[in-house]
């Protein structure tokens, strides 16, 4: 996957640091920010700091060695729910809250978090960014105490600008800095109802001050948050997200026939209808002859309903047979599923803060269609990855595609500029690297 021009071990360069990532878990559902975080704290024990990765709320799913394993979980789902909802919990003796943090409560509480949307969970978000001023200030003080007699850190990064309410009482109980990743809070703080979508947004505002460096994974996120969140620029850094190459290899383009592909949540939100549609007018078209789509990703019971409509327009088209879905698969799948694509695309209608399954088409030779929108111009056009287009066009996206995929001349400069760009940019050596240069400046 390329050499790296500076391969001196980073404790060469950086003092031992001791470092918490607080990462809030998904239950049953794939998460990028968990998969980024994991990486990360992997990376930052290879090259030997002291990194601890602590899950919030419910277990993380993961497809790569689990780094928060025998951690124990801190502001459990349920108690931070029941907390939220009944006074008289929260004064509840801490061995009755413990039972609530039992695995198989933990378990069940997370085959369930997909149906979580932020249009119910208003009052709940809010008072957890309220922080030690929240319903959840004994969840915060657990941690706090937690901290203080098993890992004093050097530094404490939140996994997102919703734990933001953390960061004031954990730096002055610690006296350490806090750092922030940033990465699609707009467009859940955006679901949110009214009036707790504008209390939230004015809540994480003022508490920007008690967060000594934001990192945003793409230019784009780091404007976004800069004008909406009042973050001031010289406490915002802009660090790309990388990925861990081992197992990728290059695919090999087939052309006889083509395929296109799709990976990641299979969603409205994501574009999977606005693909589907494409692909349809592409094989009614005849322009790529024998086209075939392969879908993959995460896929919650709430998203099944979405998912079966998308499989029968394919049915009704005639092209069901020419389709394949496969939902929630591990890492060794992911990457064969990667090596057999000639191109890829995720036309996300809302503002994607950093595309992971992007880098993860790059590393694996896969030239990529994306909107023109949100981070894919400095991601994909900027990299010469893939080719962009207009936003929420079946019609425009159809028309990209193939164009693409009849140009064999491009698409492998395409596919030879990804490889190079997750070689020299978008890898987990290079991330961790520049985090951890922000960070030794912070301590």
């Amino acid at each position: 996957m390329g050499v790296r021009k500076d391969c001196r071990p980073f404790t060469e360069r950086y003092d031992d640091l001791k470092i918490i990532q607080l990462t809030p878990g998904a239950g049953g559902m794939y998460c990028g920010n968990c998969f980024r975080d994991n990486a990360l704290v992997t990376e930052f024990r290879r090259s030997g700091h002291d990194a601890l990765m602590i899950p919030l709320y419910l277990p993380l799913t993961l497809d790569e060695a689990n780094q928060s394993a025998d951690t124990p979980i801190f502001f459990g789902g349920l108690n931070v729910y029941l907390s939220q909802k009944f006074k008289l919990f929260r004064k509840a003796p801490g061995w009755f809250r413990k039972l609530f943090n039992a695995g198989f409560i933990m378990r069940s509480v997370g085959r369930m978090a997909g149906k979580t949307r932020g249009e119910d969970v208003g009052e709940l978000t809010l008072s957890m960014i309220r922080g030690e001023e929240g319903n959840q200030v004994r969840e915060l003080e657990q941690l706090v105490s937690w901290l203080k007699e098993n890992h004093r850190p050097d530094v404490i990064c939140l996994s997102n600008a919703l734990l933001i309410g953390m960061a004031r009482r954990l730096r002055e109980a610690l006296d350490v800095p806090i750092v922030c990743l940033i990465e699609g809070e707009d467009a859940f703080l955006d679901s949110l109802p009214s009036p707790e979508r504008e209390e939230s947004w004015e809540e994480i505002r003022r508490r920007v001050a008690d967060v000594s460096l934001f990192i945003a994974p793409s230019r784009y996120y780091a404007d976004v948050m800069a004008e909406r969140a009042a973050i001031p620029r010289e406490r915002l850094a802009q660090v790309y997200t990388g990925i861990n190459l081992d197992g990728f290899r290059m695919s090999k383009l087939p052309d006889a026939p083509p395929v296109l592909g799709f990976f990641t949540r299979m969603c409205p939100e994501k574009g999977l209808d606005t693909l589907v549609d494409a692909y349809i007018a592409l094989r009614r078209s005849d322009c790529v002859p024998g086209l075939k789509l392969a879908v993959g990703g995460g896929c919650q019971p709430m998203d099944e309903p979405f998912v079966a409509e998308q499989k029968e327009k394919l049915r009704a088209a005639g092209l069901m047979g020419d389709a394949t879905f496969q939902p929630n698969i591990d890492r060794e799948a992911k990457l064969r599923f990667f090596r057999q694509l000639t191109v890829l695309s995720v036309p996300a209608l809302y503002g994607e803060a950093f595309g992971l399954y992007v880098v993860e088409a790059m590393a694996s030779g896969v030239p990529v269609v994306a909107p023109e929108d949100a981070s894919f111009p400095e991601m994909i056009a900027e990299t010469g990855t893939g080719v962009i287009c207009e936003k929420g066009s079946a019609e425009a996206l159809a028309k990209a595609i193939g164009d693409l995929l009849t140009d064999r001349e491009r698409l492998a400069k395409c596919a030879e500029a990804g490889q190079a760009a997750a070689a020299d940019t978008f890898n987990i050596q290079t991330m961790a690297e520049a985090y951890l240069e922000r960070l030794a400046k912070l301590t």
